[in-house]
């Protein structure tokens, strides 16, 4: 793990713990904010044990927890926003899938930061002498006002909480820029589902804590279609690199081929393979191998358009299909993903730079056109890898544009 990345974790927690001390000295207890934390902890916990029991695997990666995260902060003091993700990630920690520990420890400083400041700035903006009103305890959170300010307090939940993740996993691969991550569609629309589940969960405790055993199925079930969700894309990506695994890019790829085919629009198709891969297992260890095809993964996805459709074909090849490309325009893109990758600068886990200083890879590239080389994926995927052989043939570093001959008949 990266020494900074290190710091980082033991700053965010010196601060959640610091936070924590703060307000246990300023926080007295109270039964009804004991009886509500009590509830909502224990939702949490029977909304965990109910994906355990579902058989909740490894590649699940996020939850529904902010249902529950939200209402504690809305509706109690910051203490309690504090305590609650140390409490509910013992019971992970315990009954659900095993993750590092200071990942753990992370997360849950996040998600106490993140609810403290939430809490904060709710009951700063609506005094405890706004809240009491004719229509009683029952129902001040639905009163427009109330409600608009929780509303911009989950988003400030969101922010922080997501904010602070997004440091952490960019010190962890500083190849990763913080932006990308904060503005990922699917993290955006999960932070909006639970915060919208978070606000009708607040609402429904004010009401009564018993209506807590009606909101109860619909998280649940929310959180079993994000299972289900996730478990999609994880059959379809490749684990090390995070591109298409083969036979997802081969169904995205005959579409692509089909509907070139359907409207006469040119396609190409690009076989990328790194030279001397083994040399680098065999210099510097299969880890740094596989430090080396991420971020040659990482590198050609950002070369490219995202409409075009980059997998990783086996071992050390990748395939790059081009819609609406040509062959001069394949060329030029080959040619730039080639230079890009001979700049590759890989660093080592430990935050150190790997054996010899610096490690360098190039790759060879095949260049196969539709109507050219081939008329379907098969014939352009043997006529891309006829080409990819002249170019290691010719010395590697090179591209080469598949030729009339290498066509499949």
């Amino acid at each position: 793990m990266p020494a900074s990345l290190v710091v980082y974790v033991l700053a965010m927690l010196a601060c959640d713990l610091a936070l924590i001390g703060w307000e246990l000295a300023a926080t007295p207890p109270q039964a009804a904010d004991l009886l509500l934390f009590g509830a909502l902890l224990a939702a949490a916990v029977i909304c965990i044990e109910a994906m355990r029991r579902l058989g909740q695997p490894s590649v699940v990666s996020r939850d529904l927890l902010s249902a529950w995260w939200l209402p504690i902060a809305l509706l109690l003091p910051p203490l309690y926003a504090l305590l609650a993700p140390f409490a509910v990630g013992a019971v992970l920690a315990a009954r659900a899938r095993r993750i590092p520990v200071y990942r753990r420890a992370l997360g849950s400083a996040a998600l106490g930061l993140a609810g403290a400041a939430t809490s904060a700035a709710f009951h700063l903006a609506i005094p405890d002498a706004v809240l009491a009103g004719p229509d009683g305890e029952r129902a001040w959170l639905t009163r427009p006002p109330v409600l608009l300010t929780a509303v911009a307090c989950a988003v400030v939940f969101t922010v922080v909480n997501s904010f602070t993740v997004a440091v952490a996993a960019h010190l962890a691969d500083p190849g990763e820029p913080v932006r990308k991550m904060l503005r990922d569609r699917e993290t955006l629309v999960l932070d909006l589902t639970g915060a919208c589940a978070g606000i009708l969960v607040a609402v429904t405790c004010t009401l009564s804590y018993l209506l807590l055993l009606v909101a109860l199925p619909p998280v649940i079930l929310l959180q079993r279609s994000l299972m289900h969700q996730q478990l999609a894309a994880a059959a379809r990506t490749d684990p090390k690199t995070g591109l298409l695994n083969a036979a997802a890019w081969q169904r995205e790829a005959d579409a692509e081929v089909a509907r070139a085919v359907r409207t006469d629009a040119p396609l190409a198709l690009l076989l990328v393979d790194v030279d001397h891969f083994k040399r680098v297992n065999d210099s510097h260890g299969h880890l740094i191998g596989d430090e080396v095809l991420r971020a040659l993964a990482t590198e050609l996805r950002q070369q490219v358009r995202e409409s075009d459709v980059v997998g990783r074909f086996g071992g050390e090849e990748f395939t790059i299909l081009l819609p609406r490309t040509d062959d001069v325009g394949a060329y030029g893109i080959a040619e730039r993903l080639r230079a890009s990758a001979a700049n590759l600068s890989v660093t080592a886990a430990d935050g150190r730079l790997a054996v010899g200083g610096r490690i360098s890879v190039t790759v060879s590239i095949g260049v196969a056109v539709l109507g050219q080389h081939g008329g379907d994926l098969f014939e352009l995927l043997a006529a891309a890898d006829v080409a990819l052989y002249r170019a290691k043939d010719a010395g590697r570093d090179q591209v080469r544009v598949s030729e009339a001959t290498d066509a499949c008949p």
